[in-house]
């Protein structure tokens, strides 16, 4: 019986931890961090193990748009490695994601240039209440790989729509090692992603300037990615504009770290 009881109790203490994703009528968000015409210049930097060097150059822009008929703001993100880096791996990519008013993504899409292989991916949204669907598409070198759609009732976001919402969340009140929970579309699979906290930090970035940032980092429980803990990393300034400081991506061969170079267009000035 003293078994029966233990175990019991124990279900009971693992059902009240678990943090459960947020419906998908309550994924919107007020923007209150960026505007259209914001443009963002980054230098790249190529980091394998203990080995870090210059790797080209980035960017990501905001503007208006219209997505069938709603609008929306296009994010896009760039990303072009050249000289010493670029010889040894190849890094061409753009995305772009179209997000609505509330901070929801509508359609992602990546094309890619990475070493030998070239890829195209695409993620579509369709909200139906409390419902997402999402119509993922991957070709590569090609091949068509998949083609499929997948049902979620939770909040899903993708590479570059994440960057809007971790912008305009509430850390207020938030301790190193709290955590957001949300989903996250890793290829043909929604997953589960956690925004992890990691306090505030002053970093000086390329522009000269120094800034004071809240660190984050990005778990996605999907076993593509290497590194599951540190799929993904935020360093956002403390201020009412939450510009990305440094983004670190993971790739294939190491980690592309983009590092603010220069800045406009920003919302506060």
């Amino acid at each position: 019986m003293n078994y029966i009881r233990t175990i019991f109790t124990l279900v009971l203490l693992f059902s009240f931890f678990i943090v459960k994703p947020v419906s998908g009528q309550q994924c919107k968000l007020t923007n209150t961090a960026f505007s259209s015409g914001e443009d963002i210049k980054y230098d790249l930097y190529l980091n394998r193990g203990i080995l870090g060097v210059r790797a080209g150059r980035g960017s990501l822009t905001v503007t208006e748009a219209n997505y069938r008929g709603e609008n929306a703001y296009k994010m896009v993100m760039m990303l072009n490695t050249s000289g010493l880096a670029g010889s040894f791996y190849t890094v061409n990519d753009t995305l772009t994601s179209y997000v609505d008013k509330n901070l929801r993504p509508l359609l992602f899409t990546k094309e890619a240039f990475e070493g030998k292989d070239y890829s195209v991916e695409r993620q579509s949204y369709t909200y139906e209440g409390d419902k997402v669907k999402i119509r993922a598409y991957r070709l590569w070198n090609g091949k068509e790989l998949f083609d499929e759609v997948i049902n979620s009732d939770h909040c899903t976001y993708d590479y570059l729509s994440i960057l809007p919402y971790i912008r305009n969340l509430d850390y207020t009140g938030m301790k190193p090692g709290d955590r957001h929970h949300i989903r996250f579309i890793s290829g043909k699979k929604s997953v589960n992603m956690y925004v992890n906290y990691q306090g505030i930090s002053s970093l000086k970035a390329n522009n000269g300037e120094k800034y004071e940032v809240i660190n984050l980092s990005m778990t996605i429980l999907d076993e593509a990615f290497a590194n599951q803990k540190d799929a993904l990393k935020a360093s956002l300034t403390n201020d009412k504009n939450r510009i990305p400081v440094i983004i670190d991506t993971t790739l294939k061969i190491g980690t592309i770290r983009a590092i603010l170079k220069d800045i406009s267009g920003i919302r506060h000035p």
